[in-house]
């Protein structure tokens, strides 16, 4: 996989640039606020529809203009594709493949493998369940749209069953036999969807440790720990057990909705007892293994994108970085960072054809 141009219009900061990419490895390097991260997000977008760093689509838009357009052009297995991304205000974002309008963005991921190591990944450490459970479903959604289609499916009869608890209260009827109905559906997709979280678990965590390894010297050991209701009880025994806790609260309390994804060092959650270098090792790690992860389930090497990576790392860290770079594993890689000076004495450590693009 590799991306041989991108051009964009309008898009964040940009009115209009165009990039083309000959290296393996392409830098950009500047100041802080001028466009680094918006170029590494404009990759992002082809490859995903939507950007990293802001869930807002109109807000990707530059100030005083209406719509953006992103255009690039991939090399996958000898064959090029077009990938066009365009937004305009007041309707719907648009993609498209070889100049074929998609109907549905979910079919479009997974042809272009990528994967993003940026500052805003700390979220994984600070934040809730839910942004765990995102970079879990991400990362097997990129290989397995059935599992897509499945999530997206087993949200919508949530919503629905939550939808009829809060009906149930508000006009003071309960029907078991509607409520049953749900519950058969959630207890099918919440099952697959647990079972296939399960199994990638289990083949990632092992390639996430190696990997920890490999950047920290073996200095500590961590651990990723899956937390879900479903390995104690069936969900169908689980929505049983709870319908009383339901109809009080009017929301569906269990399921697979609410798994976690433990992240631990020496056995302690590594938010309250990891040091701010551990914590950046173990997301970089994680990263990796995700890139690790897609690299050999598709068989393709994903294009892989380090923003501001650098920052927060001691030397020995960012040694065992760039030397695991400089092997033929992996592919394509863009790099942003606001010392060029560090960035070329790093790149050149690595003996590949490389860029700097100045900011």
């Amino acid at each position: 996989m590799h991306l041989k141009k991108i051009s964009l219009f309008n898009f964040k900061n940009f009115e209009e640039a165009n990039f083309e990419f000959e290296h393996k490895i392409n830098c950009f390097v500047g100041k802080n606020g001028i466009g680094k991260t918006n170029a590494l997000d404009a990759i992002y977008h082809l490859a995903f529809g939507k950007s990293y760093f802001n869930s807002l689509s109109v807000q990707n838009i530059k100030h005083g203009t209406d719509f953006f357009v992103i255009d690039g052009e991939f090399v996958k297995q000898d064959r090029l594709e077009n990938i066009v991304c365009s937004l305009k205000k007041g309707q719907k974002k648009i993609l498209k493949r070889n100049g074929k309008l998609y109907e549905k963005f979910s079919d479009h991921l997974g042809l272009i493998p990528l994967v993003i190591i940026s500052p805003t990944d700390a979220d994984l450490i600070r934040e809730g369940s839910e942004t765990r459970r995102k970079f879990i479903d991400s990362v097997i959604s990129q290989l397995d749209n059935n599992y897509l289609h499945q999530l997206i499916q087993y949200q919508k009869v949530v919503t629905q069953r939550n939808a009829l608890l809060k009906y149930f209260a508000l006009n003071r009827v309960f029907e078991a036999d509607t409520l049953d109905i749900y519950n058969e559906q959630l207890s099918d997709l919440g099952t697959e969807i647990f079972k296939k979280r399960q199994q990638f678990l289990a083949d990632f965590i092992p390639i996430f440790d190696h990997y920890y390894k490999l950047i920290s010297n073996s200095a500590e050991n961590v651990n990723l720990e899956y937390e879900s209701q479903l390995k104690d009880s069936s969900l169908a025994q689980l929505l049983q057990e709870n319908i009383n806790k339901d109809r009080a609260l009017q929301y569906t309390s269990v399921g697979i909705h609410k798994d976690d994804l433990a992240f631990l060092i020496e056995g302690h959650p590594i938010k309250k007892f990891g040091s701010q270098g551990q914590q950046k090792s173990f997301l970089i790690a994680l990263k990796l293994a995700q890139f690790e992860f897609v690299k050999k389930q598709s068989g393709e090497k994903p294009i892989l994108l380090f923003d501001d990576i650098f920052d927060k790392l001691d030397e020995t860290r960012v040694s065992q970085i760039v030397s695991m770079v400089n092997n033929d594993e992996f592919g394509q890689l863009f790099i942003s960072d606001t010392h060029a000076e560090r960035t070329e004495n790093i790149v050149k450590q690595t003996h590949q054809s490389y860029k700097i693009f100045n900011f």
